[in-house]
């Protein structure tokens, strides 16, 4: 089964298949994003997101860019309200960190700034071998403004992530890699390929699962241990209301192979 058909959009793709759902960022020549693509994109997830047939969200570029940033020829518009009207950049983001399935960066192409940010809000961060990913914003006079001063922090250690920013540094995948900046590299004549069996992968597992255990461990950072384990054992208990786990226990009583509905 399929989602309901997305909202018409110019700059977005949606397509849906075995419970994947692929969010293509077109937009020439770099994909860099203006509060027209942020209007787009703030329709299309919502309900991608919401629809429990769809297990797996990727968001991908197009070309040799997953996504450039932010669109200079609005940002060098110095005022308060070029501000305000790129700020909902967070709230795409904001989406895909708080969607309850998994979700995976595809990174085809070269993520540069507000695209880096944007991949941290991802669960999975897969790039191809020829990409690079970095927050060159200290050559703007700038620094990553739109999630990426707090969540690279929280991924890679305060002193990693603020040298990372103040040098604006871009770093190949080899690179990204190795301080755990992605989590996957694949040579670029394989990424559609294994970015596919990936998220089919993904799609199969018990989502609600994923779903509550995102939300655990995002809520229970800024709480104390008890509080934080008071707030696991309610989703534990949550948890064992669903048909996968019930599923999950009984395949491995049963010695098979668990076919999990995402209910």
């Amino acid at each position: 089964m399929t989602t309901e058909s997305p909202p018409a959009t110019q700059c977005v793709d949606v397509t849906v298949s075995n419970g994947v759902a692929t969010v293509t960022i077109d937009r020439p020549p770099a994909n860099a994003f203006d509060p027209a693509l942020i209007a787009e994109l703030l329709a299309v997830l919502p309900p991608l997101a919401a629809d429990p047939d769809v297990r797996c969200l990727v968001v991908r570029g197009t070309g040799r860019f997953f996504v450039a940033g932010a669109d200079i020829r609005v940002m060098r518009a110095l005022t308060e309200d070029t501000q305000r009207a790129m700020r909902p950049w967070i709230e795409v983001q904001k989406l895909l960190e708080t969607a309850p399935k998994p979700v995976v960066a595809a990174l085809n192409g070269h993520a540069l700034g507000g695209g880096a940010e944007l991949s941290l809000a991802c669960d999975v961060r897969v790039m191809t071998a020829s990409a690079t990913i970095g927050f060159p914003e200290m050559g703007l006079g700038l620094f990553p403004g739109a999630g990426g001063s707090q969540r690279l922090p929280r991924l890679l250690g305060t002193h990693r992530a603020k040298l990372l920013m103040i040098q604006g540094a871009r770093l190949s995948a080899a690179e990204a890699l190795r301080i755990g900046l992605v989590d996957e590299i694949v040579p670029d004549d394989e990424f559609d390929s294994r970015t596919a069996e990936l998220a089919a992968d993904l799609a199969a597992k018990p989502t609600r699962t994923i779903g509550l255990l995102k939300r655990i461990v995002e809520e229970g950072r800024t709480l104390s241990l008890d509080e934080a384990l008071d707030l696991e054992f309610a989703a534990v208990l949550e948890l064992i209301r669903t048909d996968d786990t019930a599923e999950g226990l009984q395949a491995f009583l049963d010695k098979r192979a668990p076919s999990f509905t995402g209910r």
